[in-house]
Formats: C-alpha cells, structure tokens, sequence
C-alpha cells in the first residue's frame, strides 16, 4: 500500500492566515502519515527515507519552522503540535540509527542543531545524535570544521554580522553530544577569539552567548568518556590568565563563574575523576564571581489570572519576602519597599549580600538608575472590563435515586448461582429417614424442663468466705432480704461500737499492733465484722456529727420527761445562734414547756413579749431591742414583700370574702 506524500510546514506567514479549523486537519493529517511510517518494517522505512521522498523534506521543513517560531506562537504549542514533535521525533531517531545512507537534508549542521533545539530536554537525545555521529563521524568532522571556521570570522568581524546566532544554534548540539563540544572547544584559536569578542564594547546579548556557550563547552570536555581533564584545566588556566590580565572585573571567566553553574556543575561531573590541579583550579574561580556583572535571570512564568483579583501579578509580593525588606529598611529608612525588593532579586534574597552592595554603592547600571523611593504596588489600580470576575453558572443537579438493599444482597440468589435442585413449588418435600436424625431429640428436652426446679431458692454459696478464700462483709446492705434483720443488727453493731469508740478511740486505729490485740478481735466476734469495716466506721463517725449525736443521744439514759421543746419554724444561722444566747425569760427560739407555746404575740410578727423577745423600735442600750433587730434581720429574706404578696394572693382567691 502505497501512502499519500507528506506536505512541508508551510511557514509562519502562511500559518497565520488558516482557520483553527483548518490547522488542526493538517496536523491531524501529518499525525496519521507519520504513524504510519513510523509503524513500516525497516525495509520499507529505508525505502521511505530516500532521498527523493517527502519525508526527509517534511522534517527538515518542520524543524526548521519550529527553531524559528517564538514563544507568541501557538499553533506549534498546542497539544496536537507537541504529539506531533514527539512523533518526528521517532522518525528522525529511527532513521538515524537503521538507514545506512542518511538523506542529504537531514545529516546538515542546519538539520542537527534546529533538531537538538527542539528536543533539548529530551533525554533521548543524546544517544540519537550519538548514533548519527559514530555512522558519519569524518564527514560531519570536515563540515563541522568548516562551521567552526565561519562562526569565528563572524566573532571577529566587526562591521559584519556577529556569531550570536550561531553560538545560540550550536549550544543546544554541544549540550546533547559530549564529542561534537570536544571538537569545536579543541578547534585552533576558538576559545581565544571567544575571549577577545567579549568586551567593553559588546552588547548583553552576545555576552550572554558567549559565557553560555563557554559554560556548555567546558561542561562536554568534562562529559566526554573517558572525561578529558587536562584539557579541561588547560582551557580553564587560558581563560583564568586572560581575566588576570584585565583591567577590570569584566572579562568572560567574570561572566560565566558569576552568570553560570560553571564551578559546581564541573564539580559534580568531575567528582570521581577530579586530580588536586584541577581541584584546587576550581576552588580558585570562585574568587571570580562578581555581582555586580550578574544577570536578571527570567522570572518564573506565573499562572494565569482568574478574574479573583485586582492586584498586579508581575508585582506579587510573597509573605517571606516582608522580613527580608523590614531588615534592609532598618539600615536604610529612606529606600522604598519597590526598590528594596528588586535589589533582593538581584541577589537571590540574599540580605547580607545586598547591604553590603548598598553599603559599598556597587549594585549594577540597571539598578542604581531606578527611583530609590519606590513603594510596592497596593494592587488598586482598575481592572479591565474583559477580566471582571463572572459569576459561575450552577452545576446541573443530578437527581437523586435511591436504591434498595437489604440483608439478601450478594447471596446465592441475588447472584444466581442456587442450583435448581435446590428450587421447589409449594412446600418442599421432606424425606423422614434422612430428616429425623436433624430433629432434636424430644425426651431429652423433657428430662431436662422435669430436673429443672423454677421454685428453688438455695441461696448461691460461690461467693462465700470459704470458697472465693478473701474477707467479706457478712452484713446485708439495704434494699436486699432481710433488711428488718439487717437493721436491727446493724443498731446493734452501732451501739458496741459507739460503746467502744467512746471508752477507747485508739482501738480503731491501723496500727498492726491494734489489729492483732485482743481488744479488736472481741469487737470482730461481738459485731462479727472486719478490721476495715470497724475502721471506716470511725472515720465516717468523725465526719458524721449528726451521726455522732444521734448515737449519744440513743446511747444517753431516757426518763421519760421532755424538759424542752425544740422550735419547727426556720431560722437562719445567725437567729439560730441568737435563740441559744439569751437565757431571760423575754424568750428564745425554745421556750419553755409550762410557757405557752409560741409566746404572747402582740401586733404584728416579733412584737411585744413575742416569741422574738423585745421590740425592734425599743431602747436602743436595751438587749432584747438588739436581740429582736438580729432576728428581724436574719430572716429578713423570708418575710417582708413575700408574706404581703402570698396573703395577698390569699385575699383574692376568696374573693374578698371572709374566710
């Protein structure tokens, strides 16, 4: 089967003027004719890549548009653009290593260094370019001499065009092959017309070249296999001589030791295979970092804005970078927080580094131009109508269905896998000679209902002292049976031992001595309890006073006559204390018996020769006017708009009339 010709990329100019539309048919289209040679045996592959078939003129067509694109164009950034790149790619690797006879396009300088440009993160890359370079080593030797030759006349004209271009196109190859570097830095007089084209004179971007290309030469004679380290210190020395040789700090070893990785990059490469020469060599260049030749790296790309926010992004001041300005501006008030920050990114927010070009007035043209003043962004300037945030319409609500389960799911029905045999209509048939041996066994269950006894009230014994071997408590609690018995023990018990507490206290100490004595063990026979149970009940005696005067009180002789009576009405603490001082017979809170009970009330509560004693508005030197005012004032809270309210109440509910 014979497949269509590939078309060449057209370029940019004609790009632009297809619809989106009709780009994405024709990367669609060269998807598909790529594929499918890329999916050919080797024969036919071969046969594709000849020299008078499109595919040679497809790729040298697409990468050369991509090495020219910009980063404005998106056609060849799009998501089908990069399978597409991914896929060539494949062609050009493939072809590199199977074709014996490479097309004429594709074995070019021009072909190699647009193909290492776009593909210089892969990590493929190295190998396919090595593959192209051991197959066609001398003839790509001769022409790459050449190459070399025409980039140092243009490094050394000085009214013609410049060699940028061609150390831009060249570092992306000496990045991707170790040997292609080792030829052009071996190359007569190359490195020295590079240190010559860098001065005074030269613009940033070719000095920006020039160190680059530098950086990645001297990387690649460290990469080579084995590393040639040598030449490498050879190189270095050259340039460590020529910089020693200058004036002034800015020569090209300034620039790549200061702009570039040179140093740590050569020192992780070389770890292994590193002698003291060249050691010592490369401690030696850091002397040569000088920060006031060091470039503005690119900042980071952010992400785009969302419409959330007025600020400005490119001014996005971070919450660590607030600490670093408050200790610049403590040295110097009068910078403002704009221009601080920007000399902090100069210096990679290094604080020490950037007071002390502050202190030396040594910061770059670029910096020590701007306004000193300058105050950060607030991010209040007016947003444009286009990025006003929108509101988000709802997302369609799903409805929502519930679903069934229970304790069937997943059974053997559920997955069908019950076996017919096992189906029946109706009431299954049960075969009595096999089912009888699963029934129970009926006299059994009878025999067993016959010994069993619902009225047997043996008392459970598995706790007694003797079984469980321990000291229990014999005395019944209350709420269990036997409790009329119980109490009347337990009086028992309460009296011997209030017989006993009184005689001798020290008896219910837990002192071993005590515990052993035989004063303790006839109050364990006479009450029949333990050491601790005796013990505790001294202790909840002490804290007991009521208690306490209750067994005194029971404990006391009785002989029938009731001397006083005790008052029922409440008083508070203080007129309980009040009705116990006095001893006239004006009255306290227990009168005596042959008195009547209450007193003699006059009007009101607490009057004249009440059961108070005496008159609040009496003599004031007289006691019982005294007496009566502690009384009216202890229960003051009991009484004053209380008793009218509750009479009151009283009053209404019959009425008015008399009751």
């Amino acid at each position: 089967m014979k497949i269509p010709p590939f078309t060449s990329l057209p370029p940019a100019s004609i790009r632009r003027s297809l619809t989106t539309s009709e780009w994405e048919a024709c990367i669609a289209a060269w998807l598909t004719l790529s594929q499918v040679t890329l999916d050919f045996s080797k024969e036919r592959f071969v046969e594709q890549c000849h020299e008078q078939n499109s595919l040679p003129t497809f790729l040298d067509s697409f990468y050369t548009q991509v090495a020219e694109a910009g980063p404005q164009d998106g056609q060849l950034r799009s998501i089908q653009a990069l399978s597409l790149r991914k896929i060539c790619f494949k062609l050009v690797d493939r072809m590199y290593r199977e074709v014996d006879r490479i097309p004429s396009l594709l074995s070019t300088w021009h072909f190699i260094s647009n193909f290492c440009l776009a593909h210089v993160k892969e990590a493929a890359l190295s190998g396919t370019i090595h593959a192209i370079w051991e197959k066609q080593s001398t003839t790509m030797r001769t022409s790459l001499q050449k190459e070399t030759q025409g980039a140092l006349a243009l490094l050394e004209s000085n009214n013609g065009p410049d060699g940028t271009k061609w150390l831009t196109r060249f570092a992306p190859v000496v990045v991707s092959s170790p040997d292609i570097g080792l030829s052009i830095m071996t190359a007569s007089d190359f490195l020295d017309t590079l240190v010559s084209a860098y001065n005074p004179r030269t613009s940033d971007v070719k000095r920006k070249a020039l160190s680059n290309f530098v950086f990645h030469g001297m990387v690649a004679l460290a990469r080579t296999d084995p590393p040639n380290v040598s030449l490498l210190a050879d190189q270095l020395y050259s340039l460590k001589t020529q910089a020693d040789a200058s004036s002034t700090n800015l020569s090209l070893l300034h620039d790549a030791v200061t702009n570039t990785p040179l140093t740590s990059k050569l020192q992780q490469t070389i770890a292994s295979n590193s002698s003291d020469r060249l050691a010592k060599l490369l401690a030696t260049l850091e002397t040569y970092r000088t920060p006031s030749i060091a470039r503005r790296k690119r900042s980071v790309r952010s992400r785009p804005a969302k419409g959330k926010q007025n600020a400005d992004r490119n001014a996005e001041l971070h919450v660590h970078h607030m600490s670093l300005i408050t200790q610049v501006q403590d040295l110097f008030p009068d910078l403002g927080s704009g221009f601080v920050v920007k000399v902090l990114s100069e210096y990679n927010d290094d604080v020490e580094q950037t007071i002390a070009h502050l202190l030396d007035d040594s910061l770059p043209p670029h910096l020590a131009s701007l306004d000193r003043s300058a105050e950060m962004p607030t991010g209040t300037e007016p947003q444009p109508d286009h990025l006003a945030p929108r509101p988000t319409p709802p997302a369609a609500i799903q409805p929502f269905i519930p679903s069934r389960r229970n304790v069937f799911d997943n059974d053997e029905i559920h997955n069908l896998q019950l076996g017919t045999d096992r189906l029946h209509i109706g009431k299954a048939k049960i075969d009595l000679s096999t089912a009888s041996d699963a029934q129970p066994n009926k006299a059994a269950i009878l025999s067993a209902l016959a010994a069993f006894d619902s009225d047997d009230d043996e008392r459970d014994d598995t706790y007694d002292v003797d079984d469980v071997g321990g000291t229990i408590d014999t005395a019944h609690p209350d709420g269990e049976p036997g409790i009329i018995a119980a109490r009347a023990a337990q009086d028992e018990n309460d009296a011997a031992l209030f017989a006993a507490y009184r005689s001798a206290p020290e008896l219910f100490g837990r002192a071993h001595e005590i515990r052993r004595g035989q004063a303790r063990a006839a109050l364990k026979r006479e009450t029949g309890m333990t050491d601790e149970a005796i013990e505790g009940w001294a202790i909840m005696l002490a804290r007991d006073p009521k208690r306490a005067r209750k067994l005194e009180a029971q404990s006391a002789a009785f002989d029938g006559r009731q001397v006083h009576l005790a008052g029922t009405a409440y008083r508070g603490e203080a007129a309980a204390d009040t009705d116990t001082d006095g001893s006239d017979g004006g009255g306290g809170g227990s009168g005596v018996m042959n008195a009547p009970r209450g007193g003699f009330r006059g009007r009101g509560r607490g009057g004249r020769g009440g059961r108070g004693g005496g008159n609040v508005a009496g003599e004031a030197g007289e006691a019982s006017t005294a007496h009566a005012q502690r009384r009216k004032e202890a229960s003051k809270g009991s009484r004053a708009n209380h008793n009218r309210r509750n009479q009151r109440a009283k009053k209404m509910a019959r009425g008015g009339f008399p009751g």
